[in-house]
């Protein structure tokens, strides 16, 4: 087993070309008074801003870009935290890694949760995808208490590739409107195929994770 200070960070995303110089210039002129805990407030408050975009579209759709100014901010804080500690040199790597990934679960149960209030997608499936994330995010850290390598990048996608995802989906919903799609007698919604598109995807990275590392711990005996 390895201790949570010595883990390697792998985050091998889409968007890390770009995403990594902008958070390097970020930290480099965030003001002293800015702390990385603040960050990780940001983003959590990111995530309560998507909650009630999402619940306040039922009133009326412009609330949707409320949602996706939340996952902004979620993201904001959610990559600063940690970014801006290294920066400094102010790494606390037991006590971060643990703030850090239990707000994230915090953050993530609350974005999905209140994409499932929200007109466009059934609450059933919005749980469905929330419980599919957690399933990977705790395989991620097991996997990282196991191995010392903490890979939070599948296929080249991560958590800003997914809120980019879900920003898309936001305008998709607000130009096109609830939808339904006509299968014989089916009535399927399109907001809902996509979501469990994702959850499927998410679950295809659980199950193929969980079956290589078994295989590989097993060879070497560990």
């Amino acid at each position: 087993m390895n201790n949570a200070r010595d883990h390697q960070r792998v985050n091998d995303i889409l968007l890390g070309p770009l995403e990594r110089p902008v958070l390097k210039w970020l930290a480099a002129r965030s003001p002293a008074w800015v702390t990385p805990d603040l960050y990780t407030c940001v983003g959590m408050a990111g995530a309560l801003v998507v909650l009630a975009g999402y619940a306040l579209s039922n009133l009326d759709r412009n609330f949707l870009w409320l949602a996706s100014l939340g996952f902004v901010l979620n993201w904001l804080g959610d990559s600063m935290d940690g970014t801006l500690a290294r920066h400094r040199n102010i790494e606390r790597p037991v006590i971060g890694f643990f703030m850090d990934h239990t707000t994230d679960a915090a953050s993530q149960a609350v974005m999905f949760l209140g994409l499932g209030l929200s007109p466009y997608v059934g609450f059933e499936i919005a749980a469905l995808a929330l419980i599919a994330y957690m399933m990977l995010s705790v395989v991620i850290y097991v996997r990282t208490y196991a191995t010392g390598e903490f890979v939070i990048s599948y296929g080249k996608l991560g958590p800003t590739e997914t809120r980019v995802i879900a920003v898309g989906l936001n305008a998709v919903m607000f130009f096109a409107g609830t939808r339904e799609i006509a299968a014989g007698a089916l009535r399927l919604n399109p907001y809902d195929l996509a979501v469990g598109g994702v959850t499927l995807l998410l679950l295809i990275f659980f199950a193929v994770t969980v079956v290589r590392e078994t295989v590989r711990m097993r060879k070497t005996n560990r």
